[in-house]
Parts: structure tokens; sequence; C-alpha cells
């Protein structure tokens, strides 16, 4: 396990697979595709292969060895949904991540519509919460497909990076199926800049229909330089469990 990931909105990464391969504007300056070349570069053996899709079975049953309760994003360096995966390796993970009851699993796809076809064959806890990248309206169409897996207890956005105003993000949150939202600009080599306004406004529909809303970061070539402060504030919310009550954190 990844210790104190630097990933602002979880605790630690688990990656039972590694690699992937683009699929939209989001993937242009890929922060996980760099990593794993540098990671390859430096002799690390799970990253052999670079970036190319790999299956590390030896990775699987992690989880279930670390006994203190923390929230896990799953596959940091990779796409669980990803079509070159098999569906009885997605069945192994999601088994871990049943019997691991005491952690939070955070799992994040790009490849909603495999999500969309797979997720009634997938055993479903409430430890699970399943999320979508959607960059640009473009790609609205992936909240559409996560909104229909109603068997997780948490359904959320990554709105990173934000390459675009969100309009019409609103006809989304207003149904009530939509439980989070992160939103960063990109970091790094070629980074694309994201407006304030963008932000704002996306922010502002959250309070609107009482989403919790997380601001990761600002971006750019220095992200730690640029922070994640926004008006002067840094928002932090974070969806809870069903059975409690959700923390807006609006302040």
């Amino acid at each position: 396990m990844a210790l104190k990931s630097g990933i602002e909105w979880t605790e630690a990464t688990w990656n039972p697979s590694t690699g992937c391969t683009k699929v939209s504007a989001a993937c242009k300056n890929c922060y996980a595709e760099r990593l794993a070349q540098r990671l390859q570069r430096m002799g690390q053996k799970k990253y052999a292969n670079g970036f190319k899709l790999t299956i590390h079975k030896d990775e699987l049953d992690k989880p279930l060895r670390w006994k203190t309760p923390s929230i896990i994003f799953v596959n940091s360096m990779s796409d669980l949904f990803h079509e070159d995966l098999p569906l009885e390796f997605i069945l192994q993970v999601f088994d871990v991540m049943n019997r691991a009851n005491w952690h939070i699993f955070q799992v994040l796809t790009k490849r909603s519509k495999r999500l969309k076809d797979v997720a009634s064959q997938l055993p479903w806890t409430d430890n699970i919460w399943i999320g979508v990248t959607v960059e640009s309206p473009k790609y609205f169409y992936r909240i559409s497909d996560l909104i229909t897996v109603r068997q997780a207890s948490v359904r959320f956005l990554s709105l990173e990076p934000l390459l675009g105003p969100m309009k019409g993000l609103d006809s989304y949150l207003k149904t009530g199926l939509i439980d989070w939202i992160i939103v960063g600009g990109e970091s790094g080599p070629g980074a694309r800049p994201m407006k304030k306004e963008w932000v704002l406004e996306i922010r502002d529909m959250c309070a609107n229909y009482n989403v919790p809303f997380f601001f990761k970061q600002w971006g750019g070539p220095n992200k730690k330089k640029n922070g994640r402060l926004l008006d002067g504030k840094t928002y932090d919310a974070m969806p809870l469990k069903k059975n409690e009550q959700i923390a807006l954190a609006f302040i």
C-alpha cells in the first residue's frame, strides 16, 4: 500500500493492475504514464512493462493484511474497467473489497460503458464507491452510465483535469444520484489551464443540490505553488456512509 498518498481525496492506493491506454482528452498528459515510465527507468520490478497494461496477482490480497481502516483508491495507476482486463480479474478485486470491509475502496474509471455493462454481475458492498472521470461536457455520457449503477453506496465524479465549463451538470445533480464531486486542474508538464469561473460554477451547483464538493488543486506545472485554496478556503467535503448524514462543509 502507498501510505499517506499524495492524492488529496484518499489515504492510500492499491494497484492490482498497472498500465492503461488513452481514451479521451483527459488522458493527454497522464500523470500515471509519466510515473510508470520513471519507475521503469529506476528498475522497479512492478513497472518492468512501463505503462503497458499488467495484472499483478500478488497484489490482490494486500488490503486483507492492512488492519487499520483506510480510504483506498483502487488502481491509481490503471483502470479497473479497462476493456482488456478480464471480468474474472475484476471479480477477484471485488471479492477482496467485499472481504476487507473495514476499508473504504474508491474505484474511478473512464470506461463507463463497460462499468454499466458488468455492474449487475459484480458483488457490491457498502464500502465500495464508484466514480467516473468527466473532463468536459463531451463526456457527460459517463455520468449517465454511472447513475445506472444503483448497487453502489456512493457514486462520484472526478472533474479532473477540468478542461472547460460544465454547463448542464446540474441536470445530473438534481437527480440525487451523485454523492460527491471532486474538481481539480491538470498538473505537470504541458498542463492545460483551468479557469476560476468554471470551478465556482461547479461549487455553487453542488451547494444548490447538497452534493459534497472537494477542490483538489489548481494544478499547473508547479501544483504545490498554486495550491488548492478557492477564494481563500479549502473545500474538503466527502460523502459518508449512506446510513449517516452527508457532511456538506460548504464553509
